[in-house]
């Protein structure tokens, strides 16, 4: 039986373990989870676990927040000897944190296999430190499962064609069955925020260019404080604390901060909102397989199929944001460039016909 040691420590990690701890379990894998405790915060981690039915870590190493550097030295120290005690035949690691670089780092240099999941993908943007730790995942990993036939080519392009398989995305797995039982169940969050019939937006801002230097978090709010009906604004702890720092008030005209919400709450949120706004490129797809218009507060996006498909359009101004919160619903599109929602299974089989 193989052994697959999932690495794991930010909130859309603990999205794509769902479907794969699943999956794992159907095929008789002996499937292990490390949570590195990069989002210690439990509305950005314990609660997942919960909400999505994964299994409890079997190792957490607790490692909290800290610069770049110090938070990637802090978690090869431990992963080290963690994972040469669960002596995996691979480690899987996902997406593009810091999480996912100190896993592959940890396992290469002790000649481990690793396979990455949501590999190929690019913003071109080196200012991004995520776009450092998918780059160089994916050149130092031994199996790379692209979620896109774009992210193929990317790989294609830097030489990585025969470490390459297209899988689909395991993120459209558990937005499917989430919306699904969400639907299920019916509304109940919006009740909540006391919001009228002008309907609300939702909003997410948390990447480092936008919030770490106070004129540009504060060209932002001021924009969504503007709008034209309420912006909920799911403030992480890091975001609010950028805020009290710089004075910044998040709650004011249209703008009202808010706690993370439980996955999902959060699938239940975006599907009563008129429009989403955000940095993250997972909500940047969770929109789209929504069907929620998004407005990106980046200059550019990894999931380049939202904006061609006209789902989707980058924003860097405050009027910019603005008119793209307010535009015209797009065009209904039947594409389905994220897969069927059927990712998960493919995962397990390309790691054992390649373990």
């Amino acid at each position: 039986m193989s052994r697959i040691v999932s690495v794991v420590g930010a909130r859309p990690q603990f999205v794509k373990l769902a479907p794969i701890a699943q999956a794992a379990r159907a095929a008789g894998i002996d499937h292990r989870i490390v949570h590195t405790g990069q989002h210690y915060d439990p509305l950005l981690s314990d609660v997942f676990f919960s909400d999505l039915g994964i299994p409890a870590p079997d190792v957490h190493l607790g490692i909290g927040s800290g610069t770049h550097g110090q938070q990637t030295g802090a978690m090869l120290a431990e992963l080290d000897g963690v994972l040469a005690d669960l002596e995996p035949d691979t480690v899987l690691v996902y997406g593009d944190t810091n999480s996912t670089l100190a896993a592959t780092l940890s396992a290469v240099k002790q000649h481990m296999h690793v396979t990455h999941l949501e590999a190929g993908l690019r913003s071109f943007n080196r200012r991004m430190p995520e776009e450092h730790n998918r780059v160089l995942t994916d050149h130092a990993a031994d199996l790379l499962l692209a979620p896109t036939h774009v992210a193929a080519e990317h790989l294609r392009d830097e030489g990585l064609a025969g470490r390459t398989v297209v899988v689909g995305d395991v993120m459209t797995d558990v937005l499917f069955a989430t919306r699904d039982r969400v639907l299920r169940e019916g509304a109940g969050l919006v009740p909540q925020w006391g919001l009228g019939a002008e309907g609300y937006y939702l909003a997410t801002i948390h990447r480092a260019d936008n919030t770490d230097n106070p004129t540009r978090l504060a060209e932002i709010v001021e924009a969504l404080a503007a709008a034209d009906a309420p912006v909920i604004l799911l403030a992480h702890p890091r975001v609010a604390a950028r805020a009290r720092e710089a004075g910044i008030d998040l709650t004011r005209g249209a703008l009202r901060a808010r706690d993370p919400l439980a996955y999902p709450d959060l699938v239940r949120a975006a599907l009563g909102a008129r429009g989403i706004v955000t940095d993250s490129g997972g909500l940047q797809k969770e929109a789209f397989l929504l069907r929620v218009p998004c407005t990106t507060v980046r200059d550019e996006t990894e999931w380049v199929e939202t904006v061609d498909l006209g789902w989707n359009v980058l924003a860097h101004t405050g009027p910019q944001i603005l008119a793209g919160l307010t535009r015209p619903r797009p065009t209904d599109v039947s594409a389905t460039p994220y897969g069927d929602g059927r990712a998960a299974g493919r995962v397990i089989e390309a790691i054992e016909l390649h373990l």
